[in-house]
């Protein structure tokens, strides 16, 4: 029996259909395995959730069952510094907990706990009454800072306040686009320009609107150009002098970091700082997996308190920072 063309060039075509099948399905159980059963998505707070351990899980998995010997603690204080609590503060509590003489892991969790919750500097931020509440918005690019104003906007006003942005991030066009799409989402005013726009005038045109409206908060995304410092303070300075000049507001500078970036988290505290001054700090991608001990370095060293956490990719992330729950959730 003789086949004809069209019949062969069909049965290709059948036959090519089964095997990419096979493939898309091969691929996609291999998918499941990797990010866990049951989990949908591949960002990064679920894909964390399968594959890293908190630091009392690396604790309780070196030591239970045994008594704590000194080769233990100076393993215990590697597990500290893995967790970016810094060799400082790590020294100085595994000095402690010698002269303490506890000898089971958990009293020694137990002791750190509170040691480390003295450590911490937290403060809520609430806004004042009868003026306008401005939040100047600082971090370098990569860390959420956009995002991070989105879900700030929709805490504030889940609490009844009313709410403006301002796009005075212009060096980056793509920042500008995404708060415009926040903005949409929430259905609240933005004042922007184009790209490459001053930003000093961005804000001048932004207390002008947020005062005529009449919102309870102000919230400015600005340029995070660590690399050149003397630009960003003189940028910022004409924020400020503005604002200054207007009258009748309560300002902050609020700093997003990234909780995974560790070391380079407390750099950007530090710079920042010591350029603008920063008065309250929220920490993005934290899921009480990541390298939180960031945390323990900034609040010890800088003094500067953390306010908020972001802890999903979703507008509503976003938590007030609580020092109970946060060394709760890293001894978990």
């Amino acid at each position: 029996m003789v086949i004809s063309n069209t019949v062969f060039i069909l049965i290709c075509i059948v036959f090519s259909i089964v095997i990419v099948a096979l493939i898309f399905r091969f691929a996609l159980q291999n998918s499941k395995k990797l990010y866990g059963k049951g989990v949908k998505g591949k960002d990064y707070y679920t894909g964390a959730l399968v594959k890293k351990d908190s630091l009392g899980d690396n604790l309780r998995k070196l030591f239970t069952g045994k008594s704590l010997d000194d080769n233990d603690l100076l393993k215990l204080e590697e597990v500290l510094l893995s967790s970016d609590i810094g060799p400082q503060i790590s020294s100085t509590l595994i000095t402690k907990l010698r002269l303490k003489g506890l000898n089971t892991i958990e009293n020694a969790i137990e002791f750190l706990k509170k040691e480390l919750h003295d450590i911490i500097c937290d403060k809520e931020y609430i806004l004042k009454d009868g003026v306008l509440n401005i939040v100047l918005v600082l971090g370098v690019n990569g860390v959420g800072k956009t995002t991070s104003i989105g879900k700030l906007a929709n805490f504030h006003l889940k609490k009844g306040k009313t709410v403006l942005l301002a796009a005075a991030d212009t060096f980056r066009a793509a920042a500008t686009e995404q708060l415009t799409r926040w903005a949409k989402v929430m259905d609240i005013p933005i004042v922007k320009q184009g790209e490459g726009a001053d930003p000093a005038s961005i804000v001048y045109d932004a207390v002008d609107s947020a005062k005529s409206k009449g919102v309870d908060l102000l919230i400015i995304d600005t340029a995070g150009r660590l690399q050149n410092k003397k630009h960003l303070m003189d940028e910022l300075k004409k924020m400020y002098k503005i604002i200054e000049t207007k009258g009748g507001c309560d300002t902050h500078n609020l700093l997003v970091i990234d909780a995974t970036t560790g070391q380079n988290a407390f750099h950007q505290a530090h710079v920042f700082n010591e350029v603008v001054g920063v008065n309250m700090i929220m920490m993005t991608k934290y899921d009480a997996l990541s390298k939180g001990g960031i945390v323990f370095n900034i609040s010890k060293k800088l003094n500067i308190p953390f306010t908020f956490i972001g802890k999903g990719e979703k507008i509503e992330d976003i938590e007030v920072f609580n020092r109970e729950k946060f060394i709760e959730r890293i001894f978990n």
